[in-house]
C-alpha cells in the first residue's frame, strides 16, 4: 500500500520534468548533496547547445527587470515545504458544510499547501498588497537558503512576530525586497488560475511600473488586459506633500487571453436616459449613433443625398455601411435626420434590440466603484461605530471587479485584509446566485491601530473572520435570492508544522534508541481532523467539500463529499470495517499505517478493495 508523501509539490523537479519532455537529452540525474537520494538536473550545457539559435549568453545587454534577490526568490517559490492545514471548527462558521475557506497563515506557503486541490481552478483572483511606502509591513522571507534548507526550515515552527517587518526605504533593498515578496507569491497563484481566469493586483505609483513589469514576466505581456484607474478619494488630501494622489490603479491580468472573457457592464440610469423617442418610432426607445468610422472601409466612401443635401464622411473617416445598406435603413425608418430632417445623418440604436449592456473601460469613478470613505463607514456600520482597519477597500469596488472578471466558480484574496473581497462576495451571491465560493488567506499579523476596538483582536487573522461573521448575518436580514444557498459560513484552517515527526522527512536523523518512540509517525497533540486535511492536501482533493463523520463498527470514519474519499484513523481497523466501507465504492480511501489489528489486515486491504471497489485508490499515513 503506497503512503503520501506529506509535504507540497517540488515544483523545481516539475519544472525539469517539463524541460525533460522537450528535450530529453538534456535531463540527467544527480544525488543530492544533503539526502543522498537522486535526483533530476538539467544539464545546462547541452541544453544552451539545443537552444543556439536563440540563447542569450553571458552579460549580453537584454530587455529585462532584475534585481537583488530574484533569483533566490524563484528558488523559495518552486520549493516544497514539509507543513500542512489544520482545521479549526471552532473558530469557523458551518465548518462542515460551508464551501468557503479562510487561511491563516503566510500566504506564498498557504497557496503552495492548497496547489494540487484547487491546481488551475480559481477563477479570479484580487490581491491589494502593502504598497511598499516605506510603513508597510512586508513579508519577512529567506531568500537565502537553498531547497532542502526551506523545506527542513518549515517543519520548524515559526518565531512570533519575526515574519513581517516593516521595509524602511533607509533598508538598502527597499524596492528588492518588495519585489522578492510580490514575484514569489505571484509565480505560485499564476498555477492556481484556470485558463479563463483573471488575476487583479491593486497599486499605487510607488510600485505600480515595477509590478506591471513582474506580472508582464509572470503572466506575459499577451496576457495583459488593462491598468484600471480606480478614483478613490472624492476630495483633494490637503497635507499632500507636492499632488493629491486621488487614484489607485489595478493591474489585470489573464491567465490565457484566448480563453478570457469579460462580463459586460450593465447600463447605468444616466445611460439608460440617452435612450428616446422623439418621433414615436413604434420600436420604441432609441439613441442616436454615429454613422462614421475610423477603420478603411473602401465601400464606405460614398456620397449620402438628401433634400438637395450632400452628406460625406468626416476627413479621414469613412461610413460604416455600404451604400445598400444604408439605403436599406434609411427605407426601414432607421436613419434619424434631426427634427426638421436636414441634420446630418445618424443611426437609431434601438434599446430593445440590444441587450443592455455596454462595454468595461479603465476609469473607474468613485461614483460607480466606491471610494475610501465610504470603505471606513462601511465597516463602522458592521462594528457599531469604530473601523478596526486602516485603509479597507469599499465593496463597490470589490463587487465591480467580480462583476466584470468573474463569472461564479472559486475566487481568492491571498491578502485578505479586512476581507471587502470576501463581503462583496457574499453580496453578489445573496442578489444574484452568482456561485462564487471564495479562498481568503491572511497572516495573524499583530494588530497596531490602537483604538478599543482593535484591542479585542489578536490579529488581522481574527478581526478579518470576524468581519465576515457580522457581513453573512447582515446580508442575511435582507432580501436574498430564492436559489440561493444562504452559505455565509467559512471553514479556518491554519498554516502549521506537518502532523508527521520531522524523522518521517529525515530518516537518516534516527537514532537507533529512538526506535520504540517512532512506532507512531504523528506528533503529540494531533487529531483524526487534523489528519484528515493533511490527507486531503497531499491527495489534491478539494478543501470546500462538505465532511460527514460517522461511527462505522464503532469506529469514526470520514467521508468527504461522500464517496469522494474515506478515511479512518483509528487503530484496530478489521477486516471485516475494510470489507464495509469497500462496498461503498469510495475513489480514495486512507487508514493509518499501524492503524490495522494485525500485519495480515494490512497486507490484505488492497486485494479487498480490488475485489469490492477496483477504481478506489488505497494508501495510507
Amino acid at each position: 500500500m503506497d503512503k503520501l508523501k506529506m509535504h507540497s509539490p517540488d515544483l523545481t523537479q516539475e519544472n525539469i520534468a517539463r524541460i525533460r519532455d522537450l528535450f530529453p537529452g538534456c535531463v540527467s540525474e544527480a544525488r543530492d548533496e544533503v539526502t543522498g537520494k537522486l535526483r533530476m538536473a538539467v544539464d545546462f550545457d547541452q541544453l544552451r547547445q539545443e537552444l543556439s539559435d536563440s540563447i542569450v549568453e553571458g552579460a549580453q545587454e537584454r530587455y529585462r527587470l532584475d534585481w537583488p534577490g530574484k533569483r533566490e526568490a524563484l528558488v523559495a517559490a518552486n520549493a516544497p515545504i514539509a507543513q500542512t492545514l489544520r482545521p479549526e471548527p471552532e473558530e469557523s462558521v458551518e465548518f462542515d458544510s460551508t464551501r468557503n475557506i479562510f487561511i491563516e497563515g503566510d500566504n506564498l506557503e498557504a497557496m503552495k499547501l492548497i496547489q494540487d486541490s484547487f491546481l488551475g481552478e480559481i477563477r479570479l483572483i484580487y490581491i491589494d498588497p502593502p504598497y511598499n511606502t516605506g510603513n508597510d509591513f512586508v513579508y519577512e522571507d529567506d531568500f537565502s537558503e537553498g531547497v532542502q534548507d526551506f523545506l527542513g526550515r518549515s517543519m520548524q515552527l515559526d518565531s512570533a512576530g519575526n515574519r513581517m517587518v516593516v521595509n524602511l526605504e533607509s533598508n538598502g533593498r527597499f524596492h528588492s525586497d518588495w519585489l522578492s515578496m510580490i514575484y514569489a507569491r505571484l509565480r505560485v497563484a499564476k498555477n492556481l488560475l484556470s485558463e479563463d481566469g483573471f488575476i487583479c493586483v491593486s497599486i499605487d505609483d510607488g510600485e505600480s511600473a515595477n509590478l506591471k513589469k513582474v506580472m508582464d514576466e509572470v503572466f506575459g505581456e499577451k496576457n495583459f488586459v488593462a491598468t484600471l484607474v480606480w478614483q478613490k478619494r472624492y476630495v483633494a488630501n490637503v497635507t499632500a506633500r507636492h499632488v493629491s494622489d486621488m487614484h489607485d490603479f489595478i493591474h489585470v491580468y489573464s491567465k490565457n487571453a484566448a480563453d478570457a472573457k469579460i462580463q459586460k457592464w450593465a447600463l447605468t440610469e444616466e445611460q439608460l436616459q440617452a435612450y428616446r423617442n422623439p418621433d414615436g418610432d413604434p420600436r420604441g426607445l432609441w439613441r442616436a449613433q454615429d454613422l462614421s468610422a475610423s477603420k478603411p472601409y473602401q465601400a464606405g466612401l460614398f456620397t449620402i443625398r438628401k433634400n438637395g443635401q450632400q452628406f460625406n464622411p468626416p476627413p479621414n473617416r469613412y461610413w460604416r455601411c455600404n451604400e445598400a445598406q444604408f439605403n436599406a435603413w434609411e427605407s426601414d425608418g432607421r436613419i434619424w435626420w434631426g427634427m426638421d430632417g436636414t441634420a446630418r445623418p445618424m443611426l437609431k440604436s434601438y434599446l430593445n434590440e440590444k441587450d443592455a449592456t455596454t462595454t468595461p473601460h479603465t476609469w473607474w469613478d468613485y461614483e460607480s466603484a466606491g471610494h475610501n470613505k465610504e470603505a471606513t463607514l462601511e465597516m463602522k456600520a458592521l462594528f457599531d461605530g469604530a473601523s478596526p482597519f486602516d485603509t479597507p477597500k469599499p465593496v463597490r469596488l470589490m463587487r465591480r471587479l467580480l462583476e466584470t472578471f468573474g463569472s461564479g466558480g472559486i475566487v481568492m484574496d491571498f491578502f485578505a485584509g479586512s476581507s471587502s473581497f470576501a463581503h462583496a462576495v457574499l453580496e453578489c451571491n445573496a442578489e444574484k446566485n452568482a456561485g462564487f465560493k471564495y479562498i481568503q488567506v491572511q497572516w495573524p499579523e499583530p494588530v497596531r491601530r490602537q483604538n478599543d476596538l482593535a484591542d479585542n483582536f489578536a490579529n488581522i487573522a481574527e478581526m478579518s473572520r470576524e468581519r465576515i461573521r457580522r457581513a453573512g448575518k447582515k446580508v442575511l436580514e435582507g432580501a436574498c435570492h430564492p436559489e440561493w444557498n444562504r452559505d455565509v459560513g467559512f471553514r479556518v484552517l491554519k498554516v502549521a508544522t506537518s502532523n508527521m515527526k520531522d524523522v518521517y522527512y529525515r530518516p537518516d536523523e534516527l537514532k537507533q534508541g529512538d526506535l520504540l518512540d517512532m512506532v507512531d509517525n504523528f506528533k503529540e497533540g494531533r487529531t483524526a481532523d487534523d489528519l484528515l486535511f493533511q490527507v486531503l492536501v497531499d491527495w489534491g482533493v478539494d478543501l470546500t467539500l462538505p465532511i460527514r463523520r460517522e461511527t462505522v463498527q464503532s469506529k469514526t470514519v470520514f467521508f468527504v463529499d461522500d464517496n469522494a474519499l474515506v478515511a479512518c484513523f483509528d487503530k484496530g481497523i478489521t477486516e471485516d470495517l475494510v470489507k464495509e466501507l469497500a462496498k461503498r465504492q469510495p475513489l480514495r480511501a486512507v487508514f493509518r499505517d499501524n492503524g490495522f489489528v494485525s500485519d495480515a489486515v494490512k497486507i490484505n486491504v488492497e486485494q479487498i478493495f480490488r475485489q469490492l471497489s477496483p477504481t478506489t485508490d488505497v494508501k495510507s499515513i
